[in-house]
């Protein structure tokens, strides 16, 4: 009997409101992100809804930043706790922003067909960590990003988003 592994989603933000990622988000798409059997990527797959096209029959290209953006970050803590020894959602809780999304599109990309999004961390974990990822559709690479998440004390960075800082 094998166990279905928990998000790291649900491990490490089991409160998390984002409309990617966020498991508590009542409309959102409430991706899911686990470890690769390799140990080196961080694996998501998503079938994106009709209402997400760009051209007929093809996904709009924002909605694959948002997939990039969302998973890429789980990338980065993902690799941050492991960096650290711990588990995901242990305390003090590691979150990440992002600092640059850069997408290549490479081939257009499908609509209904199960995306795979692959994602690593580029070099040394830091504040400041480097993610490649990549979307295939079927054993068709379709977006390579290369972006930077950056590690940040969530309540200090509302405060400053709102001029409470």
């Amino acid at each position: 009997m094998s166990s279905i592994p928990t998000a790291l989603q649900d491990m490490a933000a089991p409160d998390g409101v984002c409309y990617g990622c966020g498991s508590a988000h009542p409309d959102g798409l409430k991706l899911k992100s686990y470890w690769h059997e390799d140990g080196v990527h961080v694996v998501c797959t998503h079938t994106p809804d009709p209402k997400f096209n760009g051209w007929p029959e093809l996904v709009y290209g924002g909605f694959l930043a948002m997939l990039v953006d969302c998973h890429s970050n789980w990338t980065a803590m993902a690799h941050h706790y492991r960096a650290e020894g711990r588990e995901p959602g242990s305390l003090p809780r590691v979150d990440c922003v992002t600092g640059k999304l850069g997408l290549t599109f490479i081939k257009p990309t499908p609509m209904g067909v199960e995306l795979t999004l692959k994602a690593r961390v580029e070099g040394e974990v830091g504040r400041k960590s480097r993610v490649i990822c990549e979307i295939w559709a079927g054993d068709t690479l379709t977006v390579s990003a290369d972006s930077i998440f950056v590690r940040v004390d969530s309540e200090q960075l509302q405060s400053q988003a709102h001029g409470r800082a």
